[in-house]
């Protein structure tokens, strides 16, 4: 059962990237209900995990890693998905539609003679 339609597998690919595990994309999306939320959850990741180990690593007159420029570009990407039209945005009517929860109570009807 396919959750993502083709176009919003489309654009999740386009923003994330060929390679990226489409089951895991659904069990998102079948979580997150947005592609956008999506998106910004992979993304996210990427950049703590980025985070999380040393951004630049020297070995003295052998070689040099500097991954700053990795987490500048994956910041660069969770702003441009974050302003991007993504295909399950809500219409401009919808933004400034309010949700209104309602409740009834069912009582017999009273019958007259």
């Amino acid at each position: 059962m396919n959750l993502v339609d083709e176009f919003q597998r489309s654009w999740l690919l386009a923003q994330l990237g060929p390679d990226t595990d489409l089951a895991d994309l659904e069990r998102r999306f079948f979580r997150l209900r947005w592609v956008r939320a999506v998106a910004l959850e992979v993304l996210g990741e990427r950049h703590a995990k980025l985070l999380a180990d040393p951004l630049k690593v020297t070995v003295d007159g052998v070689a040099t890693m500097d991954l700053q420029e990795n987490l500048r570009g994956i910041e660069r990407q969770i702003d441009q998905v974050r302003q991007a039209p993504a295909p399950d945005d809500r219409g401009e009517e919808d933004e400034e539609a309010e949700w209104v929860m309602a409740v009834t109570w069912l009582t017999p009807a009273r019958r007259y003679r």
